[in-house]
């Protein structure tokens, strides 16, 4: 029987308020940049320019416009919940290790001019989901590998130059390969070694178990007496302990 206890996953509140707050960010900056008519675009990374590195911690929070903002902020909402809930421990390593390491890609190989938008964090979070559960091999982290294919699978084609006009494919390549690394990187709990069943405890007794008790040491099944069987046994007994009794006597 299953043991709902040795689930290793827990739902928190900080699985719904980190992607809200997140994205919160994203659309308060935007809102300033409309609002004030104040571009911040030159907050972005520039490639290979010193005064280009400040990009690597601003640009994830920097969009070129509505549309851009919208996407983004839709799969921050989906993807972010799932490393929160699934990688509790490692959220915060893959989100900063996933900027930094994201924008210093990008900033190493990118064209010269203004790269912005939380693109390569989100290419980052999709790498590392589906690479770590592929490599933990158990089976509901593989699964929600299978569902990051089925959700992004498309989105590789733009890791790739002149698919796409106005896109940084530079920072897509760099947060995939990013999220590849911290998948090999970073630890997580044996979760294939959880105990889901009473049968797989090391004090677990088979003599003691109504249902194991139908098989033999071979693994042979052996089906319980039938009632007429039990009624002809008592019988038999109860003779048999009267008999006993009056040869005493």
């Amino acid at each position: 029987m299953r043991n709902h206890l040795d689930n290793p996953f827990k739902y928190t509140k900080s699985v719904i308020l980190l992607p809200m707050l997140f994205v919160l960010i994203l659309w308060l900056v935007f809102w300033y940049e409309l609002k004030f008519s104040h571009n911040l675009s030159h907050f972005g990374i520039y490639p290979r320019e010193v005064f280009g590195l400040k990009g690597i911690l601003f640009s994830p929070f920097l969009h070129g416009d509505l549309e851009h903002l919208s996407n983004n902020s839709i799969a921050l909402l989906i993807l972010l919940p799932i490393l929160r809930y699934f990688y509790k421990e490692q959220t915060f390593a893959v989100l900063l290790l996933g900027v930094l390491f994201s924008g210093l890609g990008t900033w190493l190989l990118g064209r010269p001019s203004y790269h912005i938008g939380a693109s390569g964090l989100i290419y980052a979070l999709v790498s590392f989901i589906f690479f770590k559960g592929i490599f933990t091999k158990y089976y509901r982290l593989v699964a929600l590998s299978f569902t990051i294919v089925l959700l992004y699978g498309g989105s590789v084609w733009y890791m790739f130059p002149n698919i796409k006009e106005g896109i940084s494919w530079e920072g897509h390549f760099a947060g995939f390969f990013v999220g590849l690394a911290l998948a090999l990187v970073l630890k997580t709990p044996q979760f294939g070694n959880s105990i889901f069943y009473d049968w797989q405890r090391p004090d677990f007794n088979p003599d003691l178990d109504p249902f194991m008790k139908n098989f033999d040491e071979k693994g042979a099944f052996n089906p319980p007496p039938k009632p007429e069987e039990i009624i002809k046994e008592y019988f038999s007994s109860s003779i048999k302990v009267i008999y006993d009794f009056i040869g005493k006597k």
